[in-house]
């Protein structure tokens, strides 16, 4: 391969198959620390402004977790200067980890200059891209348009006042979301390698998940009784039925069709699944690994507080419904997602319902039944589709 484009690691032939890096695996560290700090912030009785502000405050990280995943992608590259512009965002991620918890006071600042900083990481990752021959050339508005426009403006906003600097935060996050949606897969240059991108979206879901087993034995060391041991082992069957549904289905199910994809399609499934839907499903679980935590820690009360219940049992409801919108994205008959969605999400809801008299235990004994039984539900599922294929053959 010739030219630019291969210089820069850009491979637009048919590629072997490959896998994370150890650079990405190092990068992802900085996300377990951002997830425990997130999730902490939930513990207890939050209430709708906690939530608000969990989520506002983990979409920046995880839209350039991203953004840094789609470039790994396209430019594959390993060079020194690759590295050091990768281990930059790191800094700047854990710089933004941690200000989570003042992230709405007197940290707001570092959040603010931590998100600039990535941003410019960006800008030096897709920069030689604007350099490219025709057809894979980058124009040089939009690196500088969606990554150096972005860092000055979330850098002045470090020193914007409250409210205003979290308005001006959502206007730049929408700026960016828009420019995104408006390119629709033009000017990426290369191919987007579907199996490394299923792969990083599943390392992620992994460190949420490993972040719920951490608030388990945290928690359970806090309370060392027999109910919190009760609802603890409770709810690790809860999380292992989540990992295995999500693993031999879910991710499954993406490999498959992103694989099947090409072009542009292959670009927009991947932003609409990996991008932007994914946010729920991993946001959900960290909802949940919170809500287990305090389950845990109030075992031996006779109820959760409210709080803590939204976070476990609506937290599993939002993650059916974000499962529920990705298969549709993947043109599944709303009759075959209707079946296990709405019992999905409804079971959790009707959980929250009457979780004023329900104890600790029975509360996650029911959202795990639930879990356990849509993962027996989906391997008969797959087993009577193997059946009906083995027939006809």
């Amino acid at each position: 391969m010739d030219g630019p484009q291969a210089k820069a690691g850009v491979e637009t032939e048919a590629r072997e198959p490959r896998h994370a890096g150890w650079l990405e695996l190092f990068f992802d560290l900085v996300f377990v620390a951002l997830a425990a700090q997130l999730s902490h912030q939930l513990h207890g009785d939050p209430d709708l402004g906690d939530f608000a502000r969990f989520l506002a405050l983990y979409f920046p990280p995880w839209w350039m977790w991203i953004n840094l995943t789609v470039s790994a992608n396209l430019f594959v590259e390993d060079t020194a200067r690759r590295r050091l512009l990768m281990l930059f965002a790191m800094l700047c991620l854990a710089a933004m980890a941690a200000a989570v918890p003042e992230a709405a006071g007197d940290r707001a600042a570092a959040y603010a200059l931590g998100y600039a900083g990535t941003r410019l990481v960006l800008l030096g990752l897709w920069w030689p891209a604007t350099k490219y021959p025709e057809p894979l050339r980058v124009p040089r508005w939009r690196p500088l348009g969606y990554c150096l426009g972005s860092a000055v403006l979330w850098a002045v906003s470090a020193v914007v006042p409250s409210p205003w600097r979290y308005g001006m935060w959502a206007a730049v996050l929408l700026a960016e979301m828009v420019l995104l949606l408006t390119a629709r897969g033009q000017g990426v240059p290369g191919r987007l390698d579907a199996g490394h991108m299923v792969e990083r979206v599943g390392l992620y879901v992994i460190i949420v998940l490993g972040e719920s087993v951490i608030a388990l034995v945290t928690s359970l060391d806090a309370d060392w009784t027999r109910r919190a041991a009760i609802v603890a082992l409770l709810g690790f069957v809860l999380l292992a039925a989540l990992w295995w549904s999500y693993f031999d289905f879910g991710s499954t199910a993406a490999e498959l069709t992103f694989g099947a994809a090409r072009g542009r399609d292959l670009y927009l499934l991947a932003r609409d699944v990996a991008g932007f839907l994914h946010f729920f499903v991993t946001a959900a679980v960290l909802c949940m690994a919170a809500g287990l935590a305090t389950a845990v820690e109030d075992a031996g009360h006779a109820h959760l507080p409210r709080g803590a219940v939204w976070a476990l049992a609506g937290g599993l409801a939002l993650y059916h419904a974000a499962h529920a919108a990705i298969a549709f994205r993947f043109g599944r008959p709303a009759r075959s997602v209707a079946v296990w969605a709405v019992p999905g999400i409804a079971i959790p809801l009707l959980v929250v319902a009457g979780s004023d008299h329900l104890a600790p235990w029975l509360v996650v004994l029911l959202i795990t039944a639930e879990v356990v039984g849509h993962l027996f539900y989906a391997r008969f599922l797959l087993g009577h589709r193997d059946t009906l294929y083995s027939d006809r053959g």
